[in-house]
């Protein structure tokens, strides 16, 4: 890819709650302190999803001074519910942070959905270079009933957030140098276990109860089988990814990594890739928790407001969501 640049990347979350709050109050366990290691976890006490996501994306448009007129795409990544049902979420930020009447859609790929909208936007714009830019946000929040953020996933805390990134045609901060995505759907099931399908939502139970679903996987497969085809699949969609950038690991800058557990970061990241967790936003994750479709996007707009990027600098966006599916992107800062 030589002509798709990143023009903009922004998040807006809500206040942190620290563990040792949420422990205070009963709601978690040390354990799960120490076996995550995460400090805290952003949670919304009133925004929705989808406002959230229009904050993010006003903030995002603010930074290209593109007007509404120039986006020519909308693509909105969710992983959980968005307020109501039956509705179209990527309307509703269409209507209220861009105003315009381009193409709106809602994409739901679990936690790799803001990264496999990353690439739908960008096949939409490379067949048409007359098209100008493409807006991608995402958000979740994760609330009871229907989702206990401490107890639904064992190894993973859920935080709350909006984030956008545009993509343009003409120019930005940083250039795609490459986009890849791996699927294996033979693991498809981790996602709902043994349980029949249900009538409505939430038929199932609730609050829903992920490491549940992942158990049944488990006993099918092995542990050690399981674990080896999530590698598999991360490794193929890497080195792909770093083949199109022609570039090696070790001439990465920045590893923007999904917002997981420190157990589940050093199994499936830190150690088979030999990744330096200093040289990944996991110091900014384990602070803001696991943003369902977000946490490519929002570690993005991390370092380019937080860290710092800088010219030459090459950033690796790595996304995983139960499917399977694995969306990497190399980005080269201009």
């Amino acid at each position: 890819m030589n002509d798709l640049y990143v023009a903009a990347a922004a998040s807006w979350l809500p206040e942190p709650v620290t563990l040792a709050q949420a422990e205070a109050a009963g709601r978690c366990t040390g354990a799960l302190a120490r076996n995550t290691s995460m400090v805290s976890v952003c949670v919304s006490t009133g925004e929705s999803a989808p406002e959230m996501a229009v904050l993010a994306a006003r903030e995002a448009l603010r930074q290209t001074r593109y007007a509404g007129s120039d986006v020519d795409l909308i693509l909105h990544a969710c992983a959980y519910h968005q307020g109501h049902d039956m509705w179209s979420p990527a309307s509703y930020i269409q209507r209220f942070a861009v105003g315009n009447t381009c193409l709106a859609i809602e994409v739901r790929q679990m936690s790799n959905g803001g990264m496999a909208a990353f690439e739908l936007a960008a096949a939409y714009l490379r067949a048409d270079h007359d098209k100008t830019a493409a807006l991608i946000t995402t958000a979740d929040r994760f609330c009871e009933p229907g989702f206990d953020r401490w107890t639904t996933d064992p190894s993973t805390i859920c935080g709350d957030a909006g984030t956008a990134v545009v993509l343009s045609n003409r120019g930005g901060f940083a250039r795609v140098r490459s986009l890849v995505t791996v699927a294996d759907p033979g693991l498809e099931q981790g996602g709902r276990g043994d349980k029949p399908f249900s009538a409505a939502p939430l038929g199932a139970g609730a609050p829903i109860d992920i490491g549940g679903n992942t158990a049944v996987l488990v006993a099918e497969l092995g542990l050690e089988r399981l674990l080896a085809r999530i590698e598999a699949g991360q490794r193929e969609c890497f080195e792909r990814a770093a083949l199109e950038a022609d570039v090696k690991f070790a001439d990465i800058d920045w590893y923007v990594l999904p917002n997981m557990g420190r157990t589940r970061m050093k199994a499936h990241f830190f150690a088979p890739f030999e990744i330096d967790p200093e040289r990944t936003t996991w110091d900014w994750g384990r602070r803001v928790g696991h943003l369902g479709a977000g946490d490519q996007l929002g570690g993005l707009a991390h370092l380019l407001g937080e860290e710092g990027l800088f010219p030459g600098q090459l950033v690796l966006l790595a996304g995983i969501g139960a499917g399977f599916t694995w969306t990497t992107a190399v980005l080269e800062v201009l």
